[in-house]
């Protein structure tokens, strides 16, 4: 993937899977505003949102959440705890790159400082955990483009037989 300065709200959905309506209610609620926020021009119409390369990765991030079926109140509360208990965002601590680093086990994500400290974000951000034992697996949250999909050759040819007939 190549970096822009700025991405178009239609590029940010092909390359995170949110649609365009998802990114648009999400920027409205306050939830994730853009860089550049969409404007009435002289013509009438209006602009494309812009998002900016850190913007789209933490999209990525949170659409990954999403397709493993974390709620808009669960991102709002991670978006939330990362700002105002950690004073960070959500691009810092994925990959590792700043105070703390976010794992996911599935259920919950879990933020893990450079001392080592581990905090259950959803559930008390404010209460270090004790972990005991190896059987908890986490795996380190990061930004990944949404996979394309491949049309199935059965459904492009039943398409194409449904396009010919009336």
């Amino acid at each position: 993937m190549k970096l822009k300065k700025l991405y178009s709200s239609r590029e940010v959905a092909q390359l995170t899977g949110l649609t365009a309506r998802q990114l648009q209610w999400w920027a409205k609620r306050n939830l994730f505003p853009p860089a550049v926020e969409s404007h009435k021009t002289e013509a009438g119409g209006f602009t494309e949102r812009r998002y900016s390369p850190i913007e789209l990765l933490e999209l990525m991030v949170l659409a990954d959440l999403r397709r493993k079926g974390f709620t808009v109140a669960r991102i709002r509360k991670l978006l939330q705890v990362l700002r105002t208990r950690f004073k960070t965002r959500l691009y810092e601590a994925i990959e590792g790159g700043g105070p703390v680093t976010l794992f996911i086990d599935g259920d919950n994500i879990y933020a893990r400082t450079v001392a080592g400290d581990l905090f259950s974000i959803l559930d008390n951000a404010a209460q270090p955990l004790m972990m005991m034992g190896e059987d908890i697996k986490l795996r380190q949250l990061i930004a990944r483009e949404r996979p394309m999909r491949r049309r199935a050759k059965g459904r492009a040819s039943a398409d194409k037989r449904g396009a010919s007939q009336p």
